[in-house]
């Protein structure tokens, strides 16, 4: 599996040694960006402040790598990807550091570079890399780019580092100030957010323990377990502070949190989480349940399932079962005997892009067609195992209508669901006028740009 393909190698001298094991991995091993740092993290024997730059070297590469590309260009004589893994990305390292990193002298760069080179390719190469900086720097750091007017969308897509083709859907869609704005929005770093266990302490009592350990604390003013981390280095610091080693809370943006309050259990009901995952949101399901009542939990991935089951025994829950089963199955054993059922589906997640950079380099466009199909599948077997007066909440972390908003009317023109009012489920005072006409009809989205949240798009429906 992806999560699992990392090869274990020398534990890194340096933080930018790290870095380039991470973007490698990722690369050329299909590894996933937050468990490979995390892994090369856990191995580095590196002062606190290394590993900060670390992480911004490993995330900062990703994020702008089509923009360090671009810049690289010119200044070779043979296409990029003629490079091995690791010399193309010692040279996205070192450009990075001179576009983005003023605080660290050109010169340092230079020869921090070149010592990788000789450490992961040759003399000759090594000299090529030193080349390559210098004249990047003699050139005045300049980056390749069409004015908006000569190709608006290869602008953007350099500017901001997207794939060129997400670029020209959200143009035509969002028009160029909303798509210059998600652009930027997607290139900030994410919030650091946590959802309270609400089983163990409230908000404010949480609140205050972290307050007391000397972190920043803000209340959401969406979603009620909802916390915001200001002053945060690493969440692996926010773990080590937290009283009861991490029970107490679960690392959640505010778009996941309000996906269980979309669809409000209470407790005593049978729900059911058609694509659980590793069970962020059926966790915060049990939580509104006050763990009364069952949770069927299913996945076609066992790993992520066992994540889960122990995530739950250390949150105090108990009414979860999980179940190893492709979601496109749950009607025929489970129909008609869900009160309510959430179908967080598999999706594109071009919504999360700020917090997962690599995710732009993964998807083309033709995955959307696919993962569409498959949403639609999933929704139909999952609306059949929701009784009569129940609910079905749909959820994806993307943008594209394809997997959204057709997803949905598809299983409206199939079975027996209508909209559901979504502004019961969120009384908070952190919503918009515009948010709230849109709760109105059913659904809405949230976006990055306009929330300072992931993007996310939630619908309600009820089945008559």
């Amino acid at each position: 599996m992806a999560d699992k393909i990392y090869k274990r190698r020398r534990a890194p001298a340096s933080a930018r040694e790290g870095a380039l094991q991470v973007l490698y991995a990722v690369e050329e091993e299909g590894a996933y960006a937050n468990l490979v740092l995390d892994q090369v993290l856990r191995e580095a024997p590196l002062a606190k402040s290394e590993r900060a730059l670390m992480t911004e070297l490993a995330y900062g590469v990703l994020r702008w790598r089509l923009t360090l590309d671009r810049a690289l260009e010119p200044l070779l004589k043979y296409p990029l990807a003629e490079l091995t893994p690791w010399i193309r990305n010692i040279l996205r390292l070192g450009v990075y550091q001179l576009l983005f990193l003023d605080r660290i002298p050109e010169a340092a760069v230079c020869n921090e570079a070149n010592k990788l080179a000789h450490r992961y390719g040759h003399r000759g190469v090594a000299g090529l890399v030193n080349g390559v900086l210098r004249s990047f720097i003699r050139q005045g750091k300049k980056v390749p780019c069409p004015s908006p007017e000569e190709d608006p969308a290869e602008n953007l897509a350099v500017r901001f580092s997207h794939p060129q083709w997400v670029v020209e859907r959200w143009l035509k869609r969002y028009g160029w100030e909303e798509t210059f704005a998600l652009c930027a929005a997607n290139n900030q770093p994410a919030g650091n957010w946590l959802r309270t266990n609400t089983l163990r302490l409230t908000r404010e009592g949480l609140a205050a323990l972290l307050r007391q350990q000397g972190l920043s604390v803000v209340e959401s003013a969406r979603v009620p377990e909802g916390l915001r981390v200001d002053n945060l280095t690493s969440w692996r610091e926010l773990q080590d502070k937290s009283p009861g080693n991490g029970l107490n809370f679960y690392i959640q943006d505010e778009s996941s949190m309000a996906v269980a309050h979309a669809l409000s259990p209470l407790p005593g009901e049978t729900v059911i989480d058609a694509c659980a995952g590793v069970g962020g949101k059926t966790t915060h399901l049990a939580q509104l349940m006050r763990d009364q009542g069952r949770i069927l939990a299913f996945d076609v991935h066992a790993h992520k399932l066992a994540v889960l089951s122990s995530t739950a025994a250390k949150m105090g829950i108990s009414i979860i079962e999980e179940y190893e089963l492709d979601a496109r199955l749950l009607h025929e054993r489970w129909g008609g005997q869900a009160d309510r059922v959430l179908v967080d589906a598999p999706c594109s997640a071009l919504g999360v892009l700020r917090r997962r950079p690599d995710v732009r380099w993964r998807r083309e466009e033709q995955d959307i067609e696919e993962l569409s199909r498959l949403q639609k599948e999933i929704l139909a077997a999952a609306g059949r195992c929701v009784r009569e007066g129940g609910v079905l909440v749909y959820t994806a972390c993307t943008l594209e209508p394809e997997e959204n908003e057709e997803a949905v009317e598809a299983l409206l023109a199939s079975q027996p669901f209508v909209y559901d009012d979504l502004n019961p489920c969120f009384p908070g005072r952190g919503w918009t006028e515009d948010d709230r006409q849109q709760m109105k009809r059913g659904f809405f989205y949230l976006f990055p740009h306009r929330h300072g949240t992931d993007g996310f798009f939630i619908a309600r429906l009820r089945r008559f």
